[in-house]
């Protein structure tokens, strides 16, 4: 279980492609951190497989690249981590679990200044389980919807946001990891097996 805030941003080291899986190699500056942990990179959580001086790996499977932008990955590229939560750490954005629903892709970028606006859009599947004023995550960042007309969707970053995540280093067309709330997804679904039944 993950908030959606973002602890800071890594660099890949590098990428490996294995049998059944890809070898994720991150750059690591915890003195804390146990293999078989659970992290959270760009909203998908993973397993630490392996640790190094100064570097962690991922094996991340097939189906995960398929869902996910995992598999667009390369070295250089920055990603955002989290750590999964601690009982008695406090909850500061929304229950995030590391599930990701489906990819987003970025459609368009605004900013006046004081504030950036992102517009993305969501699998036709996927918006039902979207909600005005309600939270996404997006590549593990926790946000409020902004506005939302059907699948499309917008976000409004503030600098702290910016500053803290990758989010504001997307280009359009980027698929975005997308965890729709929770919440959300355990209402639509209870109210649609209510009506099967």
């Amino acid at each position: 279980m993950f908030t959606g805030i973002v602890e800071k941003t890594v660099r890949v080291i590098g990428v490996a492609d294995g049998p059944k899986f890809r070898r994720l190699t991150l750059h690591n500056s915890w003195t804390d951190v146990r293999g078989g942990e659970s992290i959270a990179i760009n909203g998908v959580c993973l397993t630490v497989a392996e640790i190094m001086p100064g570097e962690l790996g991922f094996d991340v499977i097939a189906e995960t690249l398929d869902k996910t932008n995992l598999g667009l990955l390369n070295g250089g590229d920055s990603v955002n981590v989290e750590r999964s939560l601690r009982v008695g750490d406090r909850l500061d954005g929304h229950f995030v679990q590391g599930h990701v629903d489906g990819v987003a892709k970025l459609l368009d970028i605004q900013s006046d200044g004081d504030e950036w606006r992102l517009t993305l859009e969501s699998p036709h599947q996927l918006s039902k389980y979207l909600v005005p004023k309600g939270s996404v995550a997006i590549d593990g960042v926790s946000l409020t919807i902004a506005a939302l007309r059907g699948n499309v969707f917008e976000l409004a970053l503030i600098p702290t946001t910016l500053n803290l995540t990758t989010l504001g280093q997307k280009q359009v067309g980027w698929p975005f990891n997308l965890e729709a709330d929770v919440l959300s997804k355990t209402i639509v679904s209870f109210l649609e097996r209510r009506e099967e039944g």
